[in-house]
């Protein structure tokens, strides 16, 4: 695998409902499959993503600015800027930003998946553009298998 660089100006940029983004830096494909790497910023007390796992990823993510509630099997932790989660294969977890703030954070998927596709494609879901569940027959090819979370409904349901 040659080195990657991803200058700031190279990345694309998927807008977000709420000044949210996607950051798209690095791509399975271009790390021979080491890696797959993001950055999100989420809108004050938005989701990032919905109650899911990856089959065969962990994926990392370092809170660069406000906080972010996790779900992590069944529990919930905030983590302020500055902080690491790190979740293993399987487990199903969750996260968006704190309400009141917005937030950053840098995510890792690794071994990578090719999953640009599914960020775009998300956003348009969150643009209204194509239903959710559009998103369900696509689990297996970006190893995002979503779940019910009772917990995180109850938690973030009204937001």
């Amino acid at each position: 695998m040659d080195p990657l660089v991803v200058a700031p100006e190279a990345a694309e940029v998927v807008e977000l409902p709420a000044g949210g983004a996607f950051t798209l830096l690095a791509e399975a494909n271009q790390t021979a499959g080491a890696l797959g790497a993001n950055r999100l910023r989420v809108g004050p007390g938005r989701d990032g993503a919905k109650p899911h796992y990856h089959a065969l990823s962990t994926e990392l993510f370092y809170v660069v600015d406000g906080a972010m509630e996790f779900l992590l099997g069944d529990r919930v932790e905030t983590v302020a800027a500055g902080g690491l989660v790190v979740v293993p294969p399987r487990l199903p977890h969750a996260f968006g930003a704190v309400a009141g703030t917005g937030a950053d954070l840098l995510a890792v998927l690794a071994p990578g998946v090719e999953r640009f596709g599914y960020f775009r494609r998300l956003a348009r879901v969150q643009h209204g553009l194509e239903p959710f569940d559009g998103l369900r027959s696509e689990q297996d090819r970006y190893d995002v298998h979503f779940v019910d979370a009772e917990r995180w409904s109850s938690l973030r349901g009204a937001r």
